[in-house]
C-alpha cells in the first residue's frame, strides 16, 4: 500500500500548482488553434470541390471484392448494352461491389444485381461432392461508359 499513499500524497500538492500553470497553458493554446482553422478552412474548401470531381466510395480493397469478369457468350451479349458480369467473392453485398467497381474500372455503375451460383455436384470414381458456391454480379453502365476487359473479346 506504500504505492499507493506517494500517488495519494502527490495529489493534492499538485493541485494546488497546477490551476495556476493550466491557466497559463491554455491560453495559448486556444490562440494557436483559432490561427490554425482560419487558416485551414481554405484548404477544406478546396478538398470538398475535389472530392466532387472524383468518383465518391471508393473501397482500399476491391481486389477481395471481385475474383474474375466472367466471360462467356451471354456476358458479351449483355456488354453490348452496357452491362457487365463479374464473379464476385460470396461475402459481398451490392455497395461493396460498387465501390470496387469505382476504384478499378473508374468508372459510376447505375445499378448492380447479384445472384448466388450453387456449386454442381461432381464425382472421382466413388467419391461425390460439390464445387464451390459463387456469386455472380451484373454490374450496368451508364450508355457512354465501358470496361476495357472485354474489349479484346
Amino acid at each position: 500500500m506504500g504505492i499507493f499513499d506517494k500517488f495519494k500524497g502527490k495529489k493534492p500538492e499538485e493541485v494546488k500548482s497546477k490551476p495556476v500553470k493550466a491557466e497559463k497553458a491554455i491560453k495559448p493554446e486556444v490562440k494557436t488553434v483559432k490561427a490554425v482553422k482560419t487558416e485551414k478552412a481554405p484548404e477544406v474548401a478546396l478538398a470538398k470541390t475535389e472530392s466532387k470531381k472524383e468518383i465518391k466510395g471508393k473501397s482500399n480493397q476491391a481486389f477481395r471484392v471481385l475474383v474474375k469478369p466472367l466471360i462467356t457468350e451471354k456476358a458479351a451479349h449483355l456488354a453490348s448494352i452496357n452491362k457487365y458480369v463479374f464473379s464476385v467473392n460470396p461475402r459481398m453485398n451490392k455497395i461493396e461491389v460498387k465501390k470496387a467497381i469505382r476504384s478499378i474500372y473508374k468508372v459510376e455503375p447505375l445499378d448492380v444485381n447479384i445472384a448466388n451460383c450453387i456449386g454442381k455436384a461432381v464425382r472421382h470414381g466413388r467419391t461425390h461432392g460439390t464445387t464451390k458456391d459463387w456469386k455472380k454480379a451484373i454490374v450496368t453502365l451508364r450508355p457512354g461508359d465501358k470496361i476495357e476487359v472485354y474489349e479484346g473479346v
